[in-house]
């Protein structure tokens, strides 16, 4: 059964024959292997050109930003799959990143296609105007504001502010994040208090300004947050805790269900 289209049956990624591998042009062995670090290699692959300066400083300080975040939902998943199956140290790593979704790891892609949405409503409105209406919209509805607010840094996120800070010391400030900068200052007068910038505001913010596809949000995250679950599976493996947070959450829950009949 054919599925989908059929008539664009090409990559531009990489090909090989009996005496080489080329990736996006250049020849693995002579050009790539030893030449290139892995953050310049993964801009490379995904955009198809090697990065300016400023986007090879960003896309390694998004990656440090984001790598590591605690006992998070992600990390979770992928020790005690790993605990139940240690075999399977890349099933343990793909539980980690199944969830990334709106809500955890996968947020950021959210916040992006909110500024670049705003960015463009812009283009016919005056950026305040654009942000509070797009905020008031959202207020109606009870739809979070993505990219604002944190449940442990009430005072801002500090990454955030990192961030934000290099951005500024090296020049960074387009649409994108002067979009992020008036959605906050709009923020108390549309939704009815301030809200910090996180660090899943501030990801998009940078990466589109530097040229990120808003369709490539996501893949920061879980290029870091891959990094991260392999540092996790490799401490399960040296000093298990994966059956010490099911059995956790196993007491932490009360069955409240019907009792059985005797």
């Amino acid at each position: 059964m054919r599925i989908g289209k059929q008539d664009a049956p090409y990559t531009g990624i990489s090909t090989s024959d009996a005496a080489s591998i080329t990736v996006r042009g250049r020849d693995l062995c002579s050009q790539l292997i030893g030449k290139i670090d892995f953050s310049d290699y993964f801009f490379l692959m995904l955009m198809g050109r090697d990065p300016d300066p400023n986007q090879r400083f960003f896309v390694n300080a998004l990656l440090v930003a984001i790598a590591e975040h605690g006992l998070v939902p992600s990390v979770q998943a992928a020790r005690m799959t790993l605990a139940a199956a240690p075999e399977a140290l890349q099933g343990a790593v793909s539980a980690g990143l199944l969830g990334s979704g709106s809500v955890v790891l996968g947020s950021a892609e959210t916040a992006g296609y909110f500024l670049n949405d705003l960015v463009e409503a812009a283009k016919q409105l005056s950026p305040r105007d654009a942000a509070m209406a797009r905020v008031a919209e959202m207020r109606k509805t009870k739809t979070a504001i993505p990219g604002f607010g944190h449940p442990q840094h009430a005072g801002g996120d500090p990454r955030a502010n990192v961030l934000l800070d290099l951005a500024k010391a090296r020049g960074l400030d387009g649409p994108y994040i002067r979009m992020l900068h008036t959605v906050a200052e709009v923020l108390p007068e549309a939704l009815g208090r301030a809200l910090p910038i996180n660090i899943n505001g501030v990801i998009p913010a940078i990466l589109l300004e530097i040229g990120f596809p808003v369709t490539a949000m996501k893949s920061i995250s879980i290029l870091a947050r891959t990094a991260g679950l392999l540092a996790h599976l490799q401490e399960e493996t040296e000093r298990s805790i994966g059956f010490i947070m099911s059995n956790a959450a196993a007491e932490a829950i009360t069955y409240d269900g019907p009792k059985a009949a005797v």
